[in-house]
């Protein structure tokens, strides 16, 4: 019954997120906690634009609230919005720009290199993105691009910040996966060489030498 109250809960944040990134996807939506205290449901969105979000009085973030409470059964939903300050290195982001590009004409392969670009400009020690579906003809295909580091294994891969989004187009659907290593994460095989100061050295074997030949 754990298994199965844990799928549920699981399925119901799916849907959530769903719901938020149709709602805010203009503002940039950058992910999603959802956090349970004794009296709310705290959900803090971390979006591009938060001016986009909150609306005019905040009428936008109540109306979400209460959608939220009716439709999701969240208890008493408060939302609270957090700024992005380096969206380049947000993978969720990353990868709404990128099917938003491929929605509007953009070439798949000329989108995909645009915002790994944008992502390695950012400072990220590692991108990769995936792009799979109908993406020249009637066969659906997967294509992806790699730059830097992409840890997939140990706990390096921890660190991987991992994002998703869908592009709807005529021929089909087209899923994007973006991956990225931020640029404070530190690897096993990473190599610091130190700056040593070994000061002055001071010689006297020159005076000795003098002395020596004086005394004779």
């Amino acid at each position: 019954m754990k298994e199965l109250k844990f799928l549920k809960e699981n399925i119901r944040r799916q849907l959530i997120k769903e719901y938020l990134v149709q709602e805010i996807g203009d503002a940039g939506f950058g992910g999603v906690d959802i956090q349970r205290t004794p009296q709310n449901t705290i959900v803090m969105l971390r979006v591009e634009r938060p001016g986009l979000v909150i609306g005019r009085r905040g009428s936008k973030i109540k109306n979400m609230e209460l959608t939220l409470e009716k439709r999701f059964n969240l208890t008493s939903p408060l939302i609270r919005v957090e700024g992005t300050e380096e969206p380049g290195l947000n993978a969720q982001i990353m990868a709404q720009k990128l099917a938003r590009s491929i929605e509007k004409g953009w070439h798949f392969r000329r989108a995909g290199h645009s915002t790994l670009k944008r992502i390695m400009d950012s400072g990220a020690r590692g991108g990769q993105i995936r792009i799979g579906g109908k993406l020249t003809g009637e066969r659906a295909r997967s294509v992806k691009y790699t730059s830097g580091k992409v840890i997939s294994s140990g706990y390096p891969s921890e660190s991987i910040e991992k994002g998703f989004a869908v592009a709807m187009t005529k021929p089909g659907i087209i899923g994007i996966s973006v991956k990225i290593l931020r640029k404070n994460v530190k690897l096993p095989d990473d190599i610091q060489i130190k700056k040593v100061d070994f000061g002055e050295v001071k010689s006297d074997g020159g005076n000795e030498s003098k002395n020596d030949t004086q005394n004779e």
